[in-house]
């Protein structure tokens, strides 16, 4: 059934994790961006769990930002013009910086998918150039789990996947790595 199977699908997410949708009088919802697992889940087949890249990709441009606000309140602090107009254009300089890694990095979260269902892995990367990843659970051999320690702070890490006769994926940086790895691996 449909109903159920979407269900599932929502049920089996993190908050916030659900499809963009908008409310359209008449027609029930209406998906704005459909999601790639929402395009090829096969009749029968429901998301388990649902996870993404981790906000880390954003720490170039939080740093960036910081930096752009310092130098911001330097020149509004010194007497010297020369001082002023110095720090007034680098703080512009490194805001154009921080405003591209913010872009870059909320573009590559938007991009990116990785999902569990009942019978397989997908992870999905790209917009016009997409690069997909699919495998069968029963075809998985072994799942590792790769944390730095800032990645065991703030969890997210790499997760490789071997799979029996279809080689290995590595899935970098994304949220909740162990939780990930125990939706394959639990069944």
């Amino acid at each position: 059934m449909p109903g159920d199977t979407d269900r599932a699908y929502t049920e089996g997410r993190g908050r916030g994790q659900a499809g963009s949708c908008i409310a359209n009088p008449g027609n029930g919802l209406l998906e704005v961006m459909a999601r790639y697992i929402d395009e090829i889940l096969q009749p029968g087949e429901r998301v388990l769990y649902s996870t993404n890249a981790h906000w880390i990709f954003y720490f170039p441009a939080i740093l960036a930002w910081i930096v752009a606000i310092v130098l911001f309140a330097i020149s509004r602090q010194t007497d010297i013009y020369s001082i002023m107009i110095l720090c007034l254009f680098g703080s512009g300089l490194v805001a154009l910086g921080a405003l591209y890694w913010t872009v870059k990095g909320w573009f590559h979260r938007f991009t990116t998918e990785t999902d569990v269902t009942n019978l397989r892995v997908v992870h999905k990367t790209g917009f016009i150039k997409r690069r997909t990843f699919e495998m069968a659970l029963d075809k998985v051999e072994s799942v590792d789990v790769d944390q730095t320690i800032l990645g065991r702070i703030l969890n997210y890490g790499d997760v490789t996947i071997r799979g029996v006769g279809e080689g290995i994926e590595t899935i970098k940086t994304i949220a909740s790595p162990l939780a990930f790895r125990s939706s394959i691996t639990t069944r």
